[in-house]
């Protein structure tokens, strides 16, 4: 195996576990809210994107129609299209069909990795440690929602594991709000969506994340 491939599960390695916990709360969730098996991999290779993911779920749960669910995963994703931006130069050399596989596999975690990876070795192959550390993370992904479908398909109901997503986001959620104009989105985000409580269409998840967006690139002005 390439040292550059190597070195990137290397560096992916110390997160795995806590991707795989995140991926079991995805295919428990997947359970809660009817999917199939098929249907759970399809949405786990097609979205590929924890956070949204979930939310997707939790809307599909509770009967949202697929536009809203859509809308919710594509606003929570749109920090992809400034990572996508920022790592871009980095693989300009590359055609078009390898720069699509990267681009499918960029995750907060892969962004973060192979950018300060870039920053301080400038003789690393940059594309054999990206798909080092985003590889290893969407097969312990992939593999970590499988085995959540498995759980949650035994486990009896009467459990009730459907308070296992929102822990998932609460523990997101803190350690994100790391400065002020974070802090504000976070509790902008969370008012929101407590005052449209009831929304028509279940858009409650949407209107709370469109004003925490708002409310932080706000605060950004203010504070910067």
């Amino acid at each position: 195996m390439d040292k550059d491939l190597r070195a990137g599960i290397r560096d992916a390695s110390p997160l795995l576990l806590g991707i795989l916990s995140f991926g079991l709360v995805a295919g428990i969730a997947a359970v809660e809210a009817d999917l199939t098996f098929i249907q759970t991999l399809g949405i786990t290779v097609i979205v590929y994107a924890g956070a949204s993911q979930l939310a997707a779920l939790e809307l599909l749960d509770g009967g949202a129609p697929l536009a809203v669910v859509i809308g919710t995963a594509v606003v929570i994703n749109l920090r992809v299209v400034m990572y996508s931006a920022s790592i871009a130069p980095y693989f300009s050399a590359y055609r078009r069909r390898p720069r699509a596989v990267l681009a499918y596999l960029l995750t907060d975690h892969a962004y973060a990795l192979s950018v300060a990876e870039y920053a301080e070795n400038e003789d690393r192959d940059r594309r054999l440690y990206y798909l080092g550390a985003g590889g290893s993370i969407w097969v312990v992904w992939v593999v970590g929602t499988v085995a959540g479908v498995g759980l949650g398909t035994g486990v009896p109901e009467a459990w009730g594991f459907g308070f296992a997503v929102p822990l998932v986001f609460l523990g997101l959620l803190i350690p994100a709000m790391s400065n002020g104009p974070k802090a504000v989105a976070g509790i902008v985000a969370g008012a929101g969506a407590v005052l449209a409580a009831g929304a028509p269409l279940n858009l409650t998840l949407l209107i709370g994340s469109i004003a925490g967006i708002a409310a932080g690139v706000a605060a950004e002005e203010v504070w910067a």
